[in-house]
């Protein structure tokens, strides 16, 4: 008789062996690439989110310079605004003694038989309405008024009959510059 001898069902089992033991591979690919795939996905956001938490902390410091940068130029201004001031007031202080010295030079240029009806300052002009006896008083006044340090250019611009003051009185209109004594020392 002859051997009879099957070698089907080990090569099965050895079929079913192998193909168990690809699953259990392919698996544990599967999970490993699942792994490393949640593991990527993890590192990538924790990636994010620490750029996230740097770009907020950027946004809050350029915020606060910002902020300080604006209260910077508002200071600024302030400071600006306060020396402007500070100017206008100091050109006032050094500006009192001249007006009072303009009023008391209109004082002695003003002849006898003259005297002023309005008096208006614009810059540094003065345009005067004025009456006076006569013609010879407001040539005397013209005169005095050249002659004066702290007065320039004048100008006569009207003469008109006063028959209410007399019958030579005239009304005029005069106009002249100040010149302060110490602006012509520089410049000469």
């Amino acid at each position: 008789m002859a051997a009879n001898i099957n070698l089907l069902p080990w090569r099965e089992e050895r079929r079913q062996e192998l193909k168990q033991a690809f699953l259990v591979v392919l698996g544990s690919v599967a999970v490993f690439g699942l792994l490393l795939v949640v593991a990527t996905h993890l590192l990538v956001n924790s990636g994010i989110n620490d750029q996230n938490q740097r770009n907020n902390y950027l946004k809050k410091q350029i915020d606060e310079l910002t902020l300080q940068v604006n209260e910077i130029q508002d200071l600024e201004k302030k400071k600006q605004e306060l020396l402007d001031r500070m100017t206008v007031i100091q050109e006032l202080q050094g500006n009192r003694p001249i007006i009072v010295r303009i009023f008391d030079e209109l004082v002695r240029t003003l002849p006898d038989g003259s005297f002023y009806n309005e008096l208006k300052r614009t810059n540094d002009r003065i345009d005067l309405k004025g009456t006076a006896e006569s013609n010879n008083r407001i040539s005397s006044l013209m005169r005095k008024v050249e002659k004066s340090e702290w007065f320039a250019a004048p100008n006569l611009n009207s003469v008109t009959a006063a028959p209410d003051f007399g019958e030579q009185a005239s009304e005029f209109g005069l106009s002249f510059k100040i010149s302060t004594p110490s602006l012509k020392s520089e410049e000469e």
